[in-house]
């Protein structure tokens, strides 16, 4: 059983661990260091954690409703959790050694341009989620606290 309130808690904590490493990794040094590196790797825990639980639990109500309108807001949301996952895969790769949890920071200009553009591509979606996906699943299923 998944409530609204795990989902909104777990949005609030990916959002958390967002700032905080938007804020560590302004400085180049910081980058380096064992705090950046573990508040980087439960950000990207947290986040795969999330996408998979919206991807397992969540769509499979909402693609059996009968609602035509409600499966094709779905079939969007699925096709965006796809391209979120390639360009989190995309990035991880070109930016760290998750095996080791260690980061690699070869440009600091671009490391922080692109880490933005990613979180910001995380947070615009547990946005949406919130704003669109949540909802919903209210409508579909009558129940304001269960999810799933």
């Amino acid at each position: 059983m998944i409530t609204f309130e795990q989902l909104h808690s777990q949005n609030h904590e990916i959002t958390e661990l967002s700032n905080v490493f938007l804020y560590l990794i302004k400085e180049r040094a910081m980058c380096d260091t064992e705090t950046a590196c573990n508040v980087f790797f439960d950000y990207v825990e947290k986040v795969r954690d999330h996408l998979e639980l919206v991807d397992k639990h969540l769509y499979t109500k909402l693609l059996n409703s009968p609602d035509n309108d409600v499966r094709q807001k779905v079939d969007r949301f699925m096709s965006g959790s796809h391209e979120i996952k390639r360009l989190f895969k995309d990035y991880l790769s070109t930016w760290s050694r998750p095996g080791r949890k260690e980061l690699l920071v070869r440009n600091h200009k671009r490391f922080v341009q692109e880490t933005h553009d990613m979180i910001d591509i995380v947070l615009d979606r547990l946005q949406r989620e919130t704003e669109h996906l949540y909802p919903l699943v209210r409508k579909v299923t009558g129940d304001d606290k269960i999810a799933a």
